[in-house]
């Protein structure tokens, strides 16, 4: 083997020259014929080579062609942290996006289930399992229960936005501003301090609770007599939609969530078939 290729390297040296012959299809041209060298081959391979070069380095440097080849090289370092940044941020808007979307399909979802018929058929559910109990037993229910002596005092009133509702304070803390319709403030601020336990004002159905942009932290309830109980700002949430509630029981932890808040506060609203109502109205303990 290493004979064999001695030989056609020995066989390669002595060529020092070599012809080309043309033959033409037809037979009427002359065929031609052309003698090529060694050296006048890698001659023409290395002009061929230096015209190639140069007209690539005056294509890419003095033409548009080579801005677009060379887009990360012509960048800065600040220019390359900017568009990394920038790209952080549409990542980062497109996840927000479908958060709300996501919360708005909630909000639907919360309306659809807000039927205070659904709730009037749990509360008609309750009272029906409480007459079903041994008078006994309620007697002393009712006995022990001073608060509901109380509601019955007051049911006596004959107004038509209270009469037979009254709910109790979602939390304890200072009023900081009024019911004011007319400046779009649809409740009243509870001043509190970050992770105070929020209590349902109603018994009902917990039919929206999650985070809002506008009202952060926010959980509905919808009551029997198409009463609605809103609580916003929270800064958690102890239930979830489709609960039940009891009346007193606690619903969250008020906060300063929401682009639309001032410090750490509860804001809590009541409305009844689409209108609110003054909170103050209906606080037995006011």
């Amino acid at each position: 083997m290493y004979k064999k290729f001695k030989l056609d390297l020995d066989r390669l040296k002595n060529i020092k020259s070599f012809s080309i012959l043309i033959v033409p299809d037809h037979s009427g041209i002359k065929a031609k014929s052309h003698k090529f060298s060694f050296q006048k081959i890698a001659a023409m391979v290395v002009a061929y080579s230096i015209v190639v070069f140069f007209i690539s380095y005056f294509i890419l440097a003095f033409t548009p062609v080579g801005s677009l080849l060379n887009v990360g090289s012509s960048l800065s370092k600040e220019d390359i942290a900017q568009v990394k940044t920038l790209n952080q941020r549409m990542i980062f808007l497109a996840k927000e996006l479908e958060k709300m979307k996501s919360t708005n399909e909630k909000l639907r979802y919360a309306i659809f289930l807000g039927d205070s018929a659904m709730v009037d058929s749990l509360t008609k559910r309750d009272s029906l399992k409480q007459d079903s109990e041994p008078l006994t037993r309620t007697k002393n229910k009712a006995g022990g229960d001073i608060l509901s002596v109380f509601k019955q005092l007051f049911f006596r009133n004959d107004s038509l936005e209270t009469k037979g509702v009254l709910f109790n304070r979602p939390v304890n803390g200072f009023i900081s501003r009024d019911f004011e319709p007319d400046k779009g403030h649809f409740g009243i601020d509870f001043v509190v301090k970050t992770g105070t336990p929020v209590y349902a004002a109603s018994s009902g159905y917990v039919v929206f609770a999650d985070y809002t942009v506008r009202d952060g932290y926010m959980i509905i309830i919808n009551s029997p007599g198409n009463y609605v109980t809103v609580y916003k700002h929270c800064s958690a949430l102890l239930k979830k939609p489709r609960d039940i509630v009891n009346e007193g029981e606690p619903i969250a932890l008020s906060g300063n969530t929401g682009e639309i808040t001032t410090g750490p506060h509860l804001h809590f609203e009541v409305w009844k078939n689409g209108q609110p109502i003054n909170p103050k109205t209906l606080l037995i303990n006011y």
